[in-house]
């Protein structure tokens, strides 16, 4: 494109000097014998000629009486030639330089046209140098800016026809690998987040026990220094597992829940094996298949038969039956229960209900419980009716 303009502007100079040449060198033919007979023709019947009737001729002429000014005729280059009647000057004729005329309108017509070619031809440069240039070096400082802020899943649109092609193909090949590496990042910290968070609260539940099988010891056998240690030293470890499981809080909706085929015979077993203490009444479950993550469930139960312990100390009741497309568990206690204003905010998180205080907790278990059911597909309801009635939904 820009060779193409360069080669039209030398044509259009060429063209100039060439106009300017042609008009200069141009010359008209003149008709000698006619113009001596107009000229004898006007002297001797001057008296007509004066009164305006001229001989006619085929020679372009005009009659210009003495004493009126010629200087329009010598600008058109005219040729001009006196008149006689009887031996005075009675004017002039000019004969009009029409060659110099026509040619000058058609060299102004050429003019013209390539004035026009040339505006056209700086429009088109100037697109080109637009659409090449310009518009590409636009959209990659956009594309750089959006980068910057963070915005990777923004593509850059490819034109390989244009000088930037291969620039912005690095550019973009660049973005990909930055969003790679922000996503790497991301799922490596929440594996580390899962895992801690996962960690922290299936190490609380054995610490728990060792409390418990501690107090137990000591109240049979009476205290001892050695109980008291072991029991200041679950406390610190039950502190220090709190405070981790609350700094990764705030990620633990990217706890992964893995539902799968599970029986309801191994969903009892997770109870049994949950039961330290020896509080659930004997129950017996019917057979089907149920969605869930073991993994989860077996989290779920230790969360409420803990709770159990902790707050009601009664033995704990366990029913199960099929309602419609759902496997209902249902799990009791004998306690105060909650006040019913509290009852609807038990799964709120870090809420704790009145009879808390003084037992050690973060107010998370029932949150978890309702979150890990939701993520299997069921659900979470609580009830107060003679103790704290806790029943769970999964899906056959």
């Amino acid at each position: 494109m820009l060779k193409l303009f360069l080669v039209f502007v030398a044509l259009i100079l060429v063209g100039s000097v060439l106009l300017t040449l042609g008009i200069r060198s141009t010359e008209y033919e003149l008709d000698v014998l006619e113009v001596n007979r107009i000229i004898m023709t006007i002297g001797n019947q001057w008296p007509m000629a004066q009164s305006g009737r001229l001989p006619e001729s085929l020679v372009n002429y005009v009659f210009v009486p003495d004493g009126q000014p010629v200087s329009a005729h010598i600008a058109n280059r005219d040729t001009l030639i006196e008149v006689y009647a009887d031996g005075q000057l009675v004017g002039r004729i000019a004969v009009v330089n029409e060659g110099l005329a026509a040619i000058q309108s058609r060299y102004l017509t050429v003019f013209y046209i390539m004035a026009a070619l040339f505006a056209v031809i700086c429009v088109l440069l100037a697109l080109h140098l637009y659409t090449t240039i310009l518009r590409p070096f636009k959209k990659l400082e956009a594309f750089a800016t959006r980068v910057a802020q963070g915005d990777l899943e923004f593509q850059l649109e490819m034109d390989k026809k244009n000088r930037f092609g291969a620039f912005s193909e690095s550019f973009d090949l660049m973005r990909v690998e930055l969003a790679a590496a922000r996503e790497s990042e991301r799922l490596a910290n929440i594996r580390k987040k899962e895992l801690v968070a996962s960690l922290s609260h299936d190490v609380k539940t054995p610490v728990t026990s060792i409390k418990v099988v501690a107090e137990l010891y000591q109240a049979k056998h009476g205290q001892s220094a050695e109980m008291d240690s072991i029991l200041k030293k679950a406390d610190q470890i039950d502190l220090l597992i709190s405070n981790m499981f609350t700094a990764t809080l705030e990620e633990l909706r990217q706890l992964k829940v893995s539902p799968e085929e599970v029986t309801t015979s191994q969903l009892a077993e997770c109870i049994r094996a949950s039961d330290y203490l020896g509080k659930v009444l004997p129950f017996t479950l019917p057979e089907c298949v149920v969605t869930a993550d073991s993994l989860r469930f077996r989290q779920i139960i230790d969360n409420i038969i803990d709770n159990s312990y902790k707050y009601a100390g009664t033995d704990i009741e366990v029913t199960g039956g099929i309602d419609g497309e759902f496997f209902t568990l249902t799990v009791r206690d004998f306690g105060t229960g909650v006040s019913s204003e509290e009852i609807t905010l038990l799964c709120e998180k870090y809420f704790r209900a009145g009879n808390a205080g003084g037992k050690s907790g973060s107010g998370l278990g029932l949150y978890l419980t309702q979150y890990f059911l939701s993520e299997m597909g069921g659900s979470l309801s609580l009830q107060n009716n003679n103790g704290l009635w806790v029943t769970m939904k999964l899906k056959i």
